[in-house]
């Protein structure tokens, strides 16, 4: 097989957009990490990491959302590589670069697509290096969502994110992503809600199918977001975004993903969607809006 130009990435991996479509905080070990009931979903957004063959390591970031992100050893596409070559016993060489589409900090995973997209990629590269169990590990030692991104595909997770149950949507969803520009941390969140005397939520059971729209929309009404109630105390425009989506024509359920601030809306078709969109009345050109299918 001929050689790619030095131009042309001779891998390239998608990072897609995390949301959680609820999410249940359910205990608390003693070392302090937060248990969790999430159903997960990917969206056909996202970053894109790409892999150029060459001496040495070098990595670099580009794209709408760069300016937020340092390409520094604590990126976590940094840490995935490190944490592969020392599991591996492989000395990675190369240059990768990733575009950088989705927010920082919003609460759709961007980070920690990231780290999974760099892990795929390099198992891409070394096949066989690491096991799927030594994988999975890894992944979940970089932060509690990358092994969900490891999948990105819909599913269940439970624990402190090493529990993975996939879970089979039978139909077509379609959702809109809106963001405030407004960076959140995630700890302060959940410092908010362990400050409001919040009881931890129930266990649930939750079926591997789900069949039909109205099955999907009686279990998310059925549960909530547990981090959304302090997440619209810290920054109210999550509140506002989740009441406008809720009202725009064809929307079928709407919340905030993870500790925020991106809110969605469920639709059942792309056109709804699309049209959703452009129907948003947020002016601000902080503002970041995507209408896309659900993987």
């Amino acid at each position: 097989m001929a050689t790619p130009p030095d131009n042309v990435p001779r891998f390239t991996e998608a990072a897609p957009a995390k949301i959680n479509l609820d999410l249940r905080v359910t205990g608390r070990r003693a070392d302090g990490y937060h248990l969790l009931d999430s159903l997960v979903v990917f969206a056909d957004c996202g970053d894109r990491l790409d892999y150029y063959p060459g001496d040495g390591l070098a990595f670099e970031i580009t794209g709408p959302f760069a300016a937020g992100l340092e390409a520094d050893e604590n990126n976590l596409v940094c840490r995935a590589i490190r944490s592969f070559a020392t599991n591996a016993g492989v000395q990675v060489t190369g240059r990768f670069v990733l575009t950088k589409n989705l927010p920082v900090a919003s609460g759709i995973g961007g980070g920690s697509a990231d780290a999974a997209a760099a892990l795929r990629l390099l198992t891409r590269l070394y096949p066989g290096a690491l096991g799927a169990d030594h994988l999975n590990e890894v992944a979940l030692s970089l932060g509690a969502d990358v092994p969900a991104c490891l999948v990105s595909r819909s599913l269940r997770m439970q624990s402190v994110g090493e529990a993975i149950t996939p879970v089979k949507l039978d139909f077509p969803l379609y959702i809109l992503l809106a963001n405030p520009g407004i960076s959140v941390e995630t700890a302060r969140i959940f410092g908010d809600l362990k400050a409001s005397g919040f009881s931890f939520s129930p266990e649930r059971r939750l079926p591997r199918e789900i069949a039909t729209p109205d099955q999907l929309l009686s279990i998310l009404q059925n549960s909530s977001n547990d981090l959304q109630r302090p997440a619209c105390q810290r920054v109210p425009e999550v509140a506002g975004l989740i009441d406008e989506i809720a009202g725009l024509s064809g929307c079928l359920y709407a919340a905030m993903s993870g500790s925020g601030a991106t809110c969605f809306g469920l639709f059942a078709s792309l056109e709804e969607a699309r049209s959703a969109r452009e129907n948003m009345s947020v002016d601000s050109k902080n503002y970041w809006l995507n209408a896309g299918t659900i993987l």
